[in-house]
């Protein structure tokens, strides 16, 4: 489908439907209701859209916002792309014309927020893409009614929070893009109806912690992308609940702390069937400073032998303590019997 849209828009001018109105400055193709206002300094939704447009394209413009009236009567569109515009605002009621979209982009925009109504009428809607914009948070109102939603991606806002019934109705989820944020963690019963869900890119964010139920629903995923965060440990029951046929781990760039417990969690997990480490050997220990800037695969269990040496050294040391005492108590029993001993003697 893509595909055949880049060919439309690549078609010449010759072939644009000449009795039908079109929006100036834009070109309507015929037999083909797209619509391309691509990069033509617009400022606002041209009027006079045909009502039997499928797709309108507004990218690299200028809008800055969407009204209520913006696309009134344009039921048959199905294909909304709208990036590199300006857009800061969303008006109430702004889409719900547009019950059969499946495609909506507005990325590399200036959003900060999702109004409560924002998908609330589009129960076609496949494909929405927020990406590269300024929220800071999604509330668990603005993401209703998207049944069908199949990729999501709110990669490169602000986002910080996150409502935990947020994404409650996207069921058929199977892209979720959250890379790029401030996130810092990620809360069981977030991804609780995310059954579907193949592919979850938490890349660049903030995350130091995963709760221990945040990824048991994901029965479905691929690839968990994690790299580029503030994980120091993580544990090892926390991936054992992911209950899938195979999914590939992406972990590296974080500032782990190479000891023995980190170790053997990517022991364990690699001797796990379906789990995967795709960059292991990329993993880079930040600390103790003896070992910053080693990988962890070319520790290979050194770091739990060193541990093991350290436990042994400190419990001989704690041994001999324990039988110095002992010596010297005995010792000084000794001496005060034979003291005892001499003063029974001279009476």
């Amino acid at each position: 489908m893509l595909r055949l849209i880049r060919l439309l828009l690549l078609l010449p001018p010759s072939i644009m439907l000449s009795l039908r109105p079109c929006p100036s400055p834009c070109l309507c193709y015929e037999s083909s209701d797209l619509v391309d206002c691509r990069s033509q300094g617009l400022d606002q939704v041209p009027p006079g859209v045909p009502r039997g447009t499928w797709l309108l394209d507004l990218s690299g413009n200028r809008v800055r916002e969407v009204r209520s009236d913006s696309f009134v009567g344009l039921w048959s569109l199905k294909f909304l792309l709208m990036s590199n515009n300006s857009v800061h605002a969303l008006h109430p009621q702004s889409l719900s014309m547009l019950q059969f979209l499946e495609k909506l982009d507005l990325s590399f925009n200036r959003l900060r927020w999702l109004p409560q109504d924002f998908t609330l009428h589009l129960s076609s809607l496949q494909e929405l893409r927020l990406d590269h914009n300024l929220m800071q948070h999604v509330d668990s109102s603005s993401l209703r009614n998207c049944d069908n939603l199949r990729r999501l991606d709110l990669s490169y806002n602000r986002i910080r929070t996150i409502d935990i019934k947020a994404f409650t109705s996207l069921s058929r989820l199977r892209l979720l893009n959250l890379e790029g944020n401030r996130l810092n963690v990620l809360k069981d019963g977030l991804l609780s109806r995310q059954q579907s869900l193949e592919v979850l890119l938490l890349g660049r964010n903030n995350v130091s912690a995963i709760e221990a139920e945040a990824l048991a629903p994901l029965r479905s995923l691929t690839l968990l992308g994690l790299q580029g965060n503030q994980l120091q440990h993580v544990k090892f029951k926390t991936f054992l609940k992911l209950k899938t046929i195979s999914t590939h781990l992406q972990m590296s760039l974080n500032p782990w702390i190479c000891d023995c417990d980190l170790q053997r969690v990517f022991s364990k997990i690699q001797y796990v069937r379906h789990l995967h480490v795709e960059d292991y050997r990329a993993i880079l220990c930040h600390a103790p400073p003896q070992q910053a800037g080693s990988t962890l695969a070319s520790m290979d269990s050194q770091l739990c032998m060193a541990e093991t040496a350290s436990v042994l050294a400190i419990t001989i040391t704690v041994l001999l303590a324990v039988i110095g005492a002992l010596v010297k108590a005995e010792r000084n029993r000794k001496s005060k019997q034979a003291a005892s001993d001499a003063e029974s003697a001279d009476k």
